[in-house]
């Protein structure tokens, strides 16, 4: 990569941290613990909702869903319920939603389930807002710039953090490419953090959403600017929770504990990554999930590893640290412990039966996603090390050989 690229990207990363601690960052407002969807007409009637926009996926949509919508029912507001928000979530059911939102004169949005329906309520409600905008137009950074109407997020992973984050990402179905929306205005009103959400989840999802938490915490731990005392905290406390409590929450559903602990988790590294940013992890990741339809936790957790090895000594202080806070390894070199805490999330990976590569990634594939990752790390992304097509590339094929 030339220098002088190179030194515009860390120069745009510079002027945007000066930018952004000017903003308002704010929180969602947390309502957590068994039992806390109860509270949602509560927080409808303080926004004085009377017609909700409910948004699931189809699963979901059936099993979680109707636990809201009786609370609904009994409190007496009235709602209209979209179950078919598909994974990956597209272009065209951002505008379905959008379209029924309007046409049925609802007030506020209530997003069940993972990131997809998050996104894809978030993106819906950006366009309530901006009808005259259409989705591509508003990806990239601060490009709705308009309050949405209340949302409220019930996550049913604890994982993906859209809970709190100021992100959606959604599919165009004709190009594949992945449109990353990005303005503060997304980030939900509420998050209903109730472990009894995901007490169903199978093991499958339970980990790769748990990886994809672990991927926001660590990430965003290793940027190179952006970062704040607070955003340092919850990426550390995220961390050293995932490894604690994620594998107990993959080999029980029902143990409660780690339920409640892994949604704070997914909480805390949402807002870590939401407000110190994530990195060339999440920008191959989206390639895969925009090509391949693969589920964005499962990509995180195949590539996290084999990009901290790919990063060496320029992440290895702060990877030593993470690992001495862990308890994975508290003695020996720098590298000692950084290398370490890399192999533990390996073994991590081994033990949740999650893949080490891809190897359905075609050959004929791998320009386009050295395009689309380079375009959405840079210069917005503050990694830790900036790729160049030929080190994007890689990574990528590391990804194949590793399968």
């Amino acid at each position: 990569m030339g220098a002088v690229k190179k030194a515009y990207y860390r120069g745009f990363q510079a002027v945007f941290n000066l930018g952004a601690r000017c903003l308002y960052w704010r929180k969602p407002v947390p309502v957590s613990g068994p039992g806390a969807i109860r509270k949602i007409p509560e927080l409808l009637e303080q926004e004085k909702v009377e017609k909700v926009m409910v948004v699931t996926g189809p699963t979901v949509g059936k099993r979680l869903a109707p636990k809201i919508l009786r609370e609904l029912d009994e409190a007496g507001i009235a709602w209209v319920h979209y179950d078919q928000v598909e994974p990956n979530p597209s272009v065209d059911t951002v505008n379905k939603i959008q379209k029924l939102y309007l046409d049925a004169g609802c007030q506020g949005f209530i997003a069940i389930g993972g990131g997809s329906p998050m996104d894809a309520a978030k993106a819906a409600a950006a366009r309530v807002v901006r009808p005259k905008t259409e989705v591509g137009q508003m990806a990239g950074l601060m490009k709705v710039m308009k309050k949405l109407p209340p949302f409220i997020a019930v996550p049913t992973t604890a994982g993906t953090g859209s809970e709190t984050t100021i992100a959606a990402v959604i599919t165009d179905t004709e190009t594949h490419h992945k449109y990353a929306l990005m303005d503060l205005h997304l980030v939900p009103r509420y998050a209903v953090l109730d472990p009894e959400m995901t007490r169903e989840l199978p093991p499958k999802i339970t980990s790769t959403t748990g990886m994809d938490a672990l991927t926001h915490a660590v990430e965003a731990y290793l940027c190179w600017t952006y970062n704040t005392k607070e955003s340092i905290r919850l990426a550390e406390e995220a961390v050293c929770e995932i490894f604690r409590f994620l594998e107990r929450a993959y080999r029980d559903g029902n143990d409660m504990e780690a339920r409640t602990q892994m949604l704070i988790a997914a909480y805390k590294a949402g807002f870590a990554f939401t407000r110190a940013g994530v990195g060339n992890v999440h920008a191959i990741a989206h390639t895969l999930g925009g090509l391949y339809n693969t589920p964005h936790g499962l990509a995180n957790a195949v590539i996290l590893p084999i990009v901290l090895e790919d990063y060496g000594e320029a992440v290895q202080k702060k990877l030593a640290h993470l690992a001495e806070l862990t308890g994975v390894k508290r003695d020996g070199t720098e590298g000692e412990k950084a290398r370490a805490f890399i192999s533990e999330i390996r073994a991590m990976n081994r033990r949740m039966d999650i893949p080490t590569g891809f190897a359905f990634i075609k050959e004929a594939d791998i320009p386009q996603m050295v395009e689309w990752a380079l375009h959405e790390a840079n210069p917005v992304y503050p990694v830790p090390v900036v790729y160049d097509e030929k080190r994007c590339e890689k990574v990528i094929r590391r990804i194949i050989a590793e399968a």
